[in-house]
């Protein structure tokens, strides 16, 4: 068996596909923040072990952001399914921090939860191919 990470989104190929890769942009902004706001949160609560994870899962989802061609012109080196394939893995971090972290019975997990739940939907709702075809649309005006 051949494994390649970029047809990991098409896992949802026959799901509705609303969220193009700019509104993606978006959410990726968005949950950078949440895990950000929510670390500093929990980091004044003294739960260290729950802000630790949430500023990991922070730093994962804006260094892969950061380096995603949305765009589909090649500009930057991680292409827009291979992102998919990352936010499955930035899931199953968010999932499993509980755990790793040690608060599975805290509270906070349930941010945690409820973000990787959240992800495999967005995951499941994107638009993998659009990058691809917005570099078409490019490259047929040039």
């Amino acid at each position: 068996m051949n494994f390649n990470p970029e047809s990991v989104p098409e896992v949802f190929q026959n799901a509705p596909k609303p969220i193009s890769p700019q509104v993606h942009r978006w959410l990726d902004i968005s949950v950078t923040s949440a895990f950000a706001i929510t670390g500093g949160i929990l980091l004044s609560r003294r739960n260290s072990r729950a802000a630790t994870a949430a500023f990991i899962n922070a730093g994962m989802v804006a260094g892969v952001s950061m380096l995603t061609d949305y765009e589909g012109d090649n500009r930057k080196p991680i292409s827009f399914k291979l992102h998919g394939f990352l936010d499955l893995v930035q899931a199953a971090t968010a999932a499993t921090a509980p755990l790793m972290f040690g608060f599975p019975a805290d509270p906070a997990s349930a941010f945690f939860y409820s973000q990787a739940g959240s992800e495999v939907g967005v995951v499941a709702l994107t638009d993998w191919d659009g990058a691809s075809r917005q570099r078409n649309r490019l490259d047929f005006a040039a």
